[in-house]
């Protein structure tokens, strides 16, 4: 009790030092969301504010790239004198479909076939009705990976409804293989667009690809030793580059890397840290091909690379799954595994905004040896930042326990917490198996109309794969 009511003027200047340091990175990250926030709506206002022709432009996006491909159309189409109504496909509603004569689409598929996030309501209630769209021409640009069976299938499911409903193609639907070198089908669609619209076709019009910056890997620690499932590994990388001590993210971004063995093919992986860490923090765990042999680039990143040596990182925003107008609601992380590491970096995010009315349910395989960050976890709950922790371990016990299966079992909490207190549901981790479950337990306790206003709301976001 005399430490804590100490006269020592040090002690009272430094414990206000760092009150009044906490201030201001708090009200600095505001002011940075706030900003964020007036420029997309002063961009979307100039985008609209045009006497020339209007044209939707609507975009399905999972991880943040075909709403990349969007913006960049919707600022060429403006500087050639459109009026453009840049949106997501769920903000697309049949009345505004009807009205439009021209509309420009960009569709990912995610995972097998599936509408991204911010199309799936689209998907389900507008392409589930008959439309009469004789007056509408439109383009279409397609983005998959032709390593999945169901190589662009929303965007090809999109296309021939579009063509059902009488609406008429500006040009054949041209289709993006982002497992190869897609630059080429970029520029065929670029210049098919202008030619249709009438517009000055030029390279420049082409989204610069941006360029990756340099880390180092400066820490690596083993998580789960003895565990049944793959190790998993905390990674540091520290800015090796001036680029890269230059970069800024945010909680729920991602970052793309690629083994020396296979420089074209990068994977992604969620970040688990923010800026003010210091450090690119990554979790990863060892993956097996269907032959055996260990996955390339986790084998890499946990057993090759050496503490010290240099990689090249790209940093990518993933808007579905920041923050953004949920920074100050309560917030429920859902995640198994390794998608545990999105969900730290919010949480993370929140402890310097001084938001603590968090819950976080994750699943792992043993409590034993799959406690992911456990002793950070615990602290955060004796801290009281972490207002709930629950794990759902699914090998330990006669039957086994999943994520899906404790939102049942709390399921007024939940509800509670949803509807009372306006909280926001941020998935991370497996899309087969996890994410699929915990959407049909979502829907079965609140109601699918619910679910579905939330995902319309941005209340529910998922960076699942």
């Amino acid at each position: 009790m005399a430490d804590l009511l100490t006269h020592d003027p040090l002690r009272w200047a430094y414990a206000c030092a760092l009150l009044l340091g906490y201030a201001l990175l708090c009200a600095a990250i505001y002011r940075q969301q706030r900003r964020a926030r007036q420029q997309a709506a002063a961009q979307a206002a100039q985008l609209a504010s045009s006497t020339g022709h209007p044209i939707l432009l609507a975009y399905a996006s999972q991880t943040g790239q075909a709403q990349s491909l969007a913006e960049h159309c919707a600022q060429q189409l403006h500087a050639a004198g459109w009026a453009v109504a840049l949106q997501p496909l769920n903000r697309t509603t049949p009345e505004q479909l009807q009205a439009a004569t021209h509309a420009v689409f960009i569709a990912s598929t995610y995972g097998e076939g599936d509408a991204p996030d911010n199309a799936a309501l689209f998907q389900r209630q507008c392409m589930g009705q008959v439309l009469p769209l004789a007056q509408l021409r439109y383009s279409l640009l397609a983005l998959g990976d032709s390593q999945y069976t169901q190589f662009c299938g929303f965007g090809r499911a999109l296309d021939a409804w579009l063509q059902a409903q009488q609406a008429q193609p500006l040009h054949a639907r041209i289709d993006v293989d982002q497992a190869q070198d897609s630059s080429a089908a970029l520029a065929d669609w670029q210049a098919q667009l202008a030619t249709a619209l009438q517009l000055q076709s030029s390279s420049n019009a082409l989204p610069t690809a941006p360029s990756p910056s340099t880390w180092t890997l400066a820490a690596r620690q083993h998580l789960n030793p003895g565990s049944q499932g793959g190790a998993v590994y905390h990674l540091e990388l520290q800015a090796a580059s001036a680029e890269a001590q230059a970069t800024i993210w945010q909680a729920g971004d991602l970052v793309d890397l690629a083994p020396p063995q296979e420089p074209q093919l990068p994977r992604s992986y969620s970040i688990a840290s923010i800026p003010q860490d210091g450090r690119l923090h990554l979790l990863v765990r060892q993956t097996q091909r269907s032959d055996g042999t260990p996955g390339l680039a986790s084998h890499w990143l946990t057993q090759e690379l050496a503490l010290g040596q240099q990689l090249p990182l790209l940093l990518r925003a993933h808007s579905g799954f920041r923050l953004e107008d949920n920074a100050r609601r309560p917030l429920i992380l859902i995640g198994n595994g390794t998608g545990l590491a999105g969900l730290r970096a919010h949480l993370r995010a929140r402890q310097v905004l001084g938001q603590h009315a968090n819950w976080l349910i994750a699943g792992e395989r043993q409590a034993a040896h799959d406690q992911l960050y456990g002793s950070e976890l615990q602290s955060w709950v004796r801290s009281g930042h972490l207002q709930r922790l629950d794990w759902a371990f699914s090998r330990d016990g006669v039957q086994r326990t999943y994520v899906q299966d404790l939102l049942h079992q709390h399921a007024p909490l939940l509800r509670q917490w949803v509807l009372r207190d306006g909280a926001a549901l941020y998935v991370c981790g497996s899309l087969h198996g996890m994410a699929q479950g915990v959407d049909e337990a979502l829907r079965s306790i609140l109601g699918s109309a619910q679910v579905d206003a939330l995902l319309q709301q941005g209340r529910y976001r998922r960076d699942v794969y």
